[in-house]
């Protein structure tokens, strides 16, 4: 990491710490850009930080790991409202009035729910193969891992994953390394990475560090009560919405409904993208991103 990457223990209110990452921390004139990463209790930082890190020569980008993610104090509540809320102190802790926040799948939920009950503080909004209605979001997904022909994973095992009902860590684990080839789109000539949704892809899935009961909260609390659908339209901040054609976690249909949904929205789609169009078309990826923020920017 350069020398401009600054690593810090971030307290906040309520007293959880949060272990963060600010790179271009050198200059507060830069904007800030706060970026969520995905599968709470699975992934963490490094995730937002190798899809954006390419941001940094503009921009100051924030990245950490979730209360109840990665490195993170596990205090509690894990709900959309005070995962919100923190983004929030730590817009506050990095000194900038407005940020723009990026999120991919369940960050990206969390930056829908930022958006709209801090919407003075949001400049810009990033959404990567994300949803805005949980029970839909999930049916869907446990379908698509139930019938896809690449994997043979245990039906059981994934019903206690998409329910919140997972025993501890190794479930969780397994879990998610039984379905790891739907990650990789068919016919991308890439190896599939033994890598956590939404993990560094160069990631060993035994150096995840996993919080089953942050995954449990997420499913059987929260997934259950996010329905955003009728409050869309009330986003105001200039919104680009990504997602890949070939993503059975995350189907086009959902980022097609947010973009129809919030005013003045862009859509793109990753003809050759997965789950995670950063890592499968990075450069096409690059280039967008780029182009929203200098048309925003201008």
């Amino acid at each position: 990491m350069d020398a401009t990457c600054k690593h810090a223990s971030v307290s906040l209110s309520d007293g959880a710490t949060l272990q963060v990452k600010l790179l271009g921390a050198n200059s507060t004139a830069k904007p800030l850009l706060i970026a969520l990463h995905g599968a709470q209790g699975v992934s963490d930082h490094r995730e937002p930080l190798q899809s954006f890190s390419f941001l940094s020569s503009r921009f100051r980008l924030l990245v950490y790991d979730a209360r109840g993610s990665g490195r993170s104090d596990d205090k509690g509540p894990f709900t959309h409202q005070r995962w919100a809320a923190d983004v929030d102190e730590l817009r506050e802790w990095a000194g900038a009035d407005m940020c723009i926040v990026a999120g991919g799948s369940y960050g990206g939920m969390v930056a829908l729910e930022y958006a709209l009950v801090y919407p003075q503080r949001v400049s810009a909004l990033l959404l990567r193969d994300t949803w805005a209605n949980g029970v839909l979001g999930v049916l869907r997904c446990l379908k698509s891992i139930l019938t896809d022909a690449r994997i043979q994973p245990d039906a059981d095992r994934q019903v206690r994953v998409w329910s919140g009902n997972i025993r501890d860590n190794e479930d969780l684990a397994a879990a998610f390394i039984e379905i790891l080839p739907i990650y990789t789109p068919e016919g991308s000539g890439r190896p599939n990475a033994p890598a956590a949704p939404d993990a560094d892809k160069h990631t060993e899935a035994d150096e995840l560090i996993l919080h089953y009961k942050t995954h449990n909260f997420c499913f059987t609390h929260n997934q259950p009560r996010f329905d955003l659908r009728n409050r869309l339209e009330q986003i105001k901040a200039p919104t680009l919405v990504v997602c890949g054609r070939h993503d059975p976690i995350t189907p086009v249909m959902f980022s097609e409904e947010i973009a129809e949904s919030v005013p003045g929205a862009q859509l793109t789609i990753f003809e050759n993208s997965g789950h995670s169009p950063p890592s499968d078309e990075p450069d096409a990826f690059r280039d967008r991103v780029w182009q929203f923020l200098d048309q925003i920017s201008a």
